[in-house]
């Protein structure tokens, strides 16, 4: 059995709010590279004469790239200091971003998006390191106003870069993405403490007891569900919007595809309020309700085709759903288990993206041939089958929030 650095941890003190703004900040800026992509797709593709299978590919190679990277390089944060560790990952990721600017090929372009996401995962070390230090009754408060940050820098990322890629070229768009992946570095450099590991755990066994966790963890297999589909949901409609809106009857680039991604504003601003629900209610009623929020949200978005209004609405409550789904579970795990934090978000963040990546590819695939009614069925379906696994688990843990919570001494992952 692992033991831990400290037999008896405890928490240290939390950080001030002016750190946590800073670092929510800089989880908006890392997770930005993941989504600078979205709005130029077409443009992409069609700069290095490919079709539609490219621009899906782009997407899906991208979110498994990331989804590898938290399975890879995730466990770290529980064996190595994260703030080096985090450091590392955005020199990277820089390099990735640079590389993408210069792709001459479909193919340098392919394996340049694969490393982007692979490093892009440092807001996944941000978020367990920062959590460890908060108030456990304002946990979820905490949570929520740094997915604020890491929000608003994937709204604001589809933004910036459909701007830049309209007006100056999707290549300038990487160019500038590159420079600003400077600023989280000197975010977490200035605002992060260096951590004490918290695990001995050599790394071939630290990747082993992630298995251990999701055998013996029940909420983090049902966090891994639910966050897969869900999250699978909200990338069938972004990995096909830039391809439906450039068709009739809209004909729009990427500029106004960008636009589009301001809509989740609201999203973003509900987080906090999503994570006190979440301290109140319970992670899986606020799950639940996400789910019904998203069904609801690819209801309206079947009417794309006919009015822009269904489109704008049901973009609103894809985002609120998607933000509550994301900030419930994450609340609900670092509750417990506190020396495996690192480790419980990579279990569920590897589920969580690659739900994206089949939800990238499945959406530019449904949109290419059965347009606005392919995409919200998708949709359909993966709220639907969240919905489903919240009920399964529910009623195999007695109707309790916490009935199958493990004690950590009990946990092979300890």
């Amino acid at each position: 059995m692992e033991l831990p650095v400290n037999p008896h941890p405890s928490d240290p003190a939390p950080l001030a709010d002016h750190s946590v703004f800073a670092l929510s900040a800089a989880c908006g800026f890392a997770v930005a590279s993941l989504y600078y992509s979205q709005p130029l797709l077409p443009v992409m593709a069609a700069s290095l004469a490919a079709g539609s299978f490219a621009q899906g590919a782009i997407a899906m190679l991208t979110q498994f790239g990331y989804a590898s990277g938290l399975l890879l390089f995730g466990p770290l944060g529980d064996r190595l200091d994260r703030r080096a560790l985090i450091l590392t990952l955005l020199a990277v990721n820089v390099a990735a971003l640079a590389s993408c600017a210069m792709a001459t090929s479909l193919m340098w372009l392919l394996i340049a998006s694969a490393v982007l996401g692979l490093t892009a995962i440092s807001a996944q070390v941000v978020i367990p390191a920062v959590s460890g230090r908060a108030d456990p009754a304002r946990r979820g408060q905490t949570v929520g106003r740094l997915m604020s940050g890491l929000f608003a820098g994937t709204l604001l990322a589809r933004t910036v870069s459909g701007y830049l890629g309209a007006h100056f070229g999707w290549r300038t768009t990487f160019e500038v993405a590159a420079a600003l992946e400077f600023v989280p570095m000197v975010l977490v450099w200035r605002f992060l403490p260096s951590t004490v590991p918290d695990t001995a755990l050599a790394y071939p066994r630290l990747l082993r007891s992630l298995w251990d966790l999701l055998r013996t963890q029940p909420r983090l297999r049902e966090a891994c569900v639910t966050g897969f589909v869900l999250y699978a949901a909200f990338n069938v409609l972004w990995g096909s919007l830039a391809l439906m809106l450039a068709r009739p009857p809209y004909h729009w680039g990427s500029d106004v595809t960008g636009l589009f991604g301001l809509v989740g504003l609201t999203g973003m601003l509900a987080s906090p309020a999503t994570g006190r629900l979440a301290d109140r209610w319970g992670g899986r009623r606020v799950v639940a309700l996400a789910a019904v929020s998203i069904m609801a949200a690819f209801v309206l978005i079947a009417g794309a085709g006919r009015s822009m209004g269904w489109l704008l609405a049901g973009i609103l409550l894809l985002d609120l759903g998607s933000r509550a789904n994301l900030v419930a579970n994450q609340t609900r795990l670092y509750a417990f288990l506190p020396h495996a934090r690192g480790r419980l978000n990579t279990v569920f963040m590897t589920s969580y993206f690659l739900g994206g990546a089949m939800g990238s590819a499945l959406g530019t695939a449904v949109a290419a041939r059965f347009g606005w009614t392919g995409v919200s069925a998708a949709g359909l379906l993966c709220g639907a089958a969240a919905l489903g696994a919240t009920a399964k688990f529910r009623a195999a843990a007695g109707g309790r929030e916490d009935a199958w919570l493990r004690h950590p001494a009990t946990s092979s992952g300890k």
